[in-house]
Formats: C-alpha cells, sequence, structure tokens
C-alpha cells in the first residue's frame, strides 16, 4: 500500500514539473515572438504621422539617414513633423540632412515645428517642410556659414615653443593654428565660406520663395525671433503641434485625431548637454563634438564684450 501511494505521489510531482516547463517554454515562446513581431513593426500596423526630432548640435548621422531613407517605402505613413530644437552643427552634416528631407517632402507631406532654437543648420533642416510652424519666442535665423581657426603663435612665444612645417605647397595645412594665417589662406578660407554661404543662400530662396534684397536681409547672419521670422517670410505661420496637425488635416484630409509614432534614430546630443559641455569646458564630451571643417551653427559668444 505504501509503494502504491509513492508511486502516485511521484506521477503527481512529475505532472506538476512537466505543466511547470511547459508554462515556462510558452511564456518563453510567447515573448520572443512579440519581440520578434514588435521589431517588425507588425503591431503598429495601419496609417500613422511620424515624428521625427532633430534636437541639438547636428552632426553626422548615419542611423539618422537610414531611418529617414526608410521613411520613404513605409506606405502606413501618411505625412512627417519635424520637432527642430537645434543651433545647428556641422555644413556638411545639416546639408545632408536637409537634403534626407527633402527628397521625403517629395512624395509624403512634411511640415516643421520649432521648438526654443533652429537656427542655422537647424534651419536649414526646417526648410525642407512645406510648413513651417514656430513659436513666437524661437530664435532662428542665423543663415551663415562659420570657419573658425585659433591661433596659438603668441602663446608659442611666449612660452618659448619653436614651430616649423615642410609642405607641398603654400596652401597646404592652412589655416594653420601655429603659424599665422597668410593672406592666400584667408582668400582660400573665405572662398570655403562663401561658396557653402551661397549654397545656403540658394536653398532658403527656393524653399521660402524670396530673392534680391529681401533674400540679402535675411542670409547676413541675423537672428530672428519667431514673430520677426514670420514677418520676414522665413515660417508660415505660429504654432506648434496642435497647428501642424490641424494644417495636416485641412490641406491633405489626415485626421489630427489619428495615430502619431516617434521615428527612432538613437541618441542625440541635446542643447542642455552642449550648452553645459561648452561652459564647464568639459573636455571628454567637448572631444565627442569637434566639429570639423565648416559649420553652420548658431552659438552666442560667453562673456564677450557687448
Amino acid at each position: 500500500m505504501s509503494l502504491l501511494t509513492d508511486m502516485v505521489a511521484d506521477r503527481r510531482r512529475l505532472q506538476r514539473t512537466v505543466f511547470f516547463w511547459r508554462a515556462i517554454s510558452a511564456i518563453v515562446v510567447v515573448l520572443f515572438v512579440s519581440a520578434l513581431l514588435g521589431k517588425e513593426g507588425i503591431f503598429d500596423r495601419g496609417a500613422y504621422v511620424g515624428l521625427l526630432t532633430i534636437e541639438g548640435v547636428i552632426i553626422d548621422d548615419r542611423r539618422r539617414a537610414r531611418a529617414i531613407d526608410a521613411l520613404l517605402e513605409d506606405p502606413d505613413l501618411s505625412a512627417l513633423i519635424i520637432y527642430v530644437n537645434s543651433p545647428g552643427g556641422s555644413s556638411a552634416a545639416s546639408e545632408s540632412l536637409y537634403r534626407s528631407l527633402h527628397r521625403l517632402a517629395n512624395v509624403k507631406p512634411v511640415v516643421t515645428v520649432m521648438g526654443g532654437v533652429a537656427a542655422s543648420g537647424g534651419y536649414l533642416a526646417a526648410v525642407a517642410a512645406e510648413r513651417i510652424f514656430a513659436r513666437e519666442s524661437t530664435v532662428t535665423g542665423s543663415i551663415g556659414v562659420v570657419l573658425e581657426v585659433t591661433n596659438f603663435v603668441e602663446l608659442m612665444r611666449m612660452a618659448g615653443i619653436g614651430h616649423e612645417t615642410l609642405r607641398s605647397g603654400p596652401l597646404k595645412a592652412q589655416p594653420n593654428p601655429l603659424e599665422p594665417m597668410s593672406p592666400a589662406g584667408r582668400e582660400m578660407g573665405q572662398s570655403l565660406v562663401e561658396d557653402v554661404h551661397q549654397m545656403f543662400r540658394k536653398i532658403v530662396g527656393e524653399r521660402r520663395g524670396l530673392q534680391g534684397e529681401k533674400l540679402d536681409d535675411i542670409t547676413d547672419g541675423r537672428v530672428f525671433s519667431g514673430v520677426s521670422a514670420y514677418q520676414n517670410g522665413l515660417i508660415d505661420a505660429i504654432g506648434g503641434m496642435a497647428e501642424a496637425r490641424v494644417w495636416l488635416k485641412e490641406t491633405y484630409g489626415i485626421s489630427d485625431k489619428g495615430a502619431e509614432r516617434e521615428i527612432e534614430t538613437g541618441h542625440s546630443v541635446g542643447l542642455s548637454e552642449w550648452a553645459g559641455a561648452f561652459l564647464t569646458g568639459r573636455s571628454d564630451f567637448v572631444g565627442r563634438l569637434t566639429l570639423d571643417g565648416l559649420v553652420s551653427v548658431w552659438h552666442p559668444s560667453v562673456g564677450s564684450a557687448p
């Protein structure tokens, strides 16, 4: 009798063990399938309005470029809202971002909403859209290009440090922070700045329908408030996300109550991080943000004389 009881108890324990592991296996399978389907976007099927955030210093970002290019082939994307809160950055990166967004704007409705700052390269990205909204207090404009060269010649002289450069031609390694800029080097640098500035002007003129003196007035590097930007044709209206959705509804019949989806592009360098790094001299952080070459960025000098 005792043997039979033990056999029954063992069988029940075995059944409970088998049931437990079957349940665990089922949960693992469900989680795996859910993660796989979620990654492929199967749970997100249906028309939606995409939200793309461009924030902080604009640098080359291949993940963002791939994400924008993927939207070209997304049949569920009804429209894209670009939220720009950026002072600009690398001229080449800003141009690349603009051209990616402009390609998308040729096949999908695209509208820009400006945050606190959408200046220089940030403004260049913004003009890819068909419609631009900004707050009254938004800082925008700063349409221009900068090539900055720090010169250590006097400091080296005071420290008794000498420097010589052997070069293949007079303009090789110009400008150079270790020697005075030559007239030819200065002319070359200015030519680079003017070439990129003309590109910037051309894009703004075409996208905003501006030319002549009107275009000259807004592309001399000055910044504008949202109100001034509206008065000078840099933006189309004062507003934010809600106004952008209403415009999409009135212009393209896209419901302002429809689904929205954030376009994932990876980590961006926020304005607070950027400003804090430069103000506190965090070399480890600033090193990651080095903008080589020409830059299209608005950065008012800290501590400079008025």
